[in-house]
């Protein structure tokens, strides 16, 4: 019986994963390659539109095959899709796939996973078990059950054979990132490379993920619009996370127009505070920006799920990010690359990033961050446009920057969340909120 759950389970060679990625950067590869041949025989609107076609397109087979390997192959897809605002909405809208529509793993084969791991029949375990289940992320999916006593809980459980998944994707996806960063940067790739590692690994251990759930609870107990699960301790393990069931407004519902602007704005203030005092007050990060991991109540409160990922901030690195938007908010941005230079973002010879190439981005914060009236994401619809031109126009200068390991998930949740107030549309005061916070 095992054996036959196991095959129902996502692949977990590391052989067979190394030739379906490898197969996947193939055919993107070749894509891409044509395109860019093609594309100097074309000229105005064909161009672009063939561009989006072949965009599609390679967003499709990413989709399929990053959503069927589930693993850390999975979890870079959706790290990838984060960063819809550099993409072409049709293209942003497959990846989305990757963040709500992972492909689930058959009931049978999740019932042996918690009875294996907390040792018991779930019939014991459960009142009720929903054998259906209402999320799927790339380790694990999510079940609806109550208690015997009669409370609905949320039970997230991994995936069979995940870890090996896992270790056997980093190997694959360090060998395949290790090319393919080389051909663009003169860097270091491996302490970047250490950091998405360590992260990931650390994503394995429900244990630490519910330890992060208890200490973000105690953080927010004086902070109303924040709402965190609690972990039922009882029903829990390294391998199975189970905690209070709390239901709110899908992200996807939450940015329609059922709700007025007033509440949206309301809703992207809470999220963007949220991530302003993990940084400098609490100095823990939530730093997964998928939209999933929130959802959203009509009373202007927010739920936050999915712990797995959170970042301790060292003292130094949120010293540079407050002396960083300060001398924004005072209109000092010629000080940004001495700032960035004492945080250890340099020149691959230790000096300073020329301002030149941090102009454009700088002059994204000082709109935001640089006046006294409120800023309201989305304003600007050319925004990111601007930022690819200018990372277009740059990129042969930027080959040789070095980056700082702990930067990695700081950026890419403040990234990612720029997204997320987007879609929002949020309107606020973010200067008078950021200054509260970096005094």
């Amino acid at each position: 019986m095992t054996a036959d759950r196991r095959k129902s389970g996502p692949v977990t060679s590391p052989g067979r994963r190394l030739l379906r990625l490898g197969g996947l950067v193939g055919r993107v590869g070749v894509s891409v390659a044509a395109e860019r041949t093609l594309g100097l025989l074309r000229s105005g609107p064909v161009a672009e539109a063939k561009r989006l076609e072949n965009l599609i397109k390679n967003a499709l087979r990413i989709t399929e095959t990053l959503g069927e390997m589930k693993g850390a192959a999975m979890k870079v897809g959706q790290m990838l899709s984060l960063q819809e605002g550099w993409l072409p909405p049709e293209v942003a809208e497959i990846l989305r796939r990757l963040q709500r529509e992972a492909p689930r793993v058959p009931p049978e084969v999740m019932r042996y996973e918690v009875e294996g791991s907390l040792q018991a029949p779930i019939d014991e375990l459960f009142g009720e078990f929903d054998e259906r289940a209402f999320a799927a992320a790339s380790i694990g999916q999510v079940h609806a059950a109550r208690l015997a006593d009669g409370r609905r809980v949320a039970v997230k459980i991994q995936y069979p054979a995940i870890r090996e998944i896992v270790i056997a994707d980093l190997k694959n996806l360090e060998r395949l990132f290790r090319s393919l960063f080389a051909m663009v940067f003169d860097a270091d790739f491996e302490p970047l490379w250490e950091e998405m590692r360590d992260r990931l690994l650390e994503e394995l251990d429900y244990d630490h993920e519910a330890e992060n759930m208890r200490i973000m609870r105690d953080l927010h107990e004086d902070v109303p619009e924040i709402v965190i699960p609690k972990v039922i301790d009882s029903r829990s393990t390294d391998r199975v996370l189970t905690m209070e069931f709390l239901a709110g407004i899908a992200p996807r519902d939450a940015v329609s127009d059922r709700y007025d602007q007033d509440l949206r704005n309301r809703w992207g203030r809470v999220l963007f505070e949220f991530q302003i005092r993990g940084l400098f007050q609490h100095r823990m990060l939530h730093a997964d920006p998928n939209f999933a991991n929130f959802s959203f109540l009509e009373d202007g409160r927010m739920v936050v799920y999915d712990f797995g990922s959170v970042k301790r901030i060292p003292d130094k690195l949120a010293s540079c990010y407050s002396a960083l938007l300060r001398s924004v908010i005072d209109g000092r941005p010629e000080e940004v690359p001495e700032i960035l230079r004492a945080l250890g973002a340099t020149r691959g010879d230790g000096s300073a990033v020329e301002f030149e190439l941090l102009e454009p981005y700088l002059n994204l914060l000082a709109d935001i961050f640089g006046r006294d009236s409120e800023y309201r994401f989305g304003e600007d619809p050319d925004v990111y446009e601007k930022i690819m031109q200018a990372g277009m126009d740059n990129w042969t200068q930027a080959t040789d920057l070095r980056f700082p390991q702990d930067v990695i998930l700081v950026d890419r949740s403040l990234a990612g969340h720029f997204g997320n107030l987007m879609r929002l549309g949020a309107r606020g005061p973010w200067t008078q909120i950021v200054e509260r916070y970096i005094e």
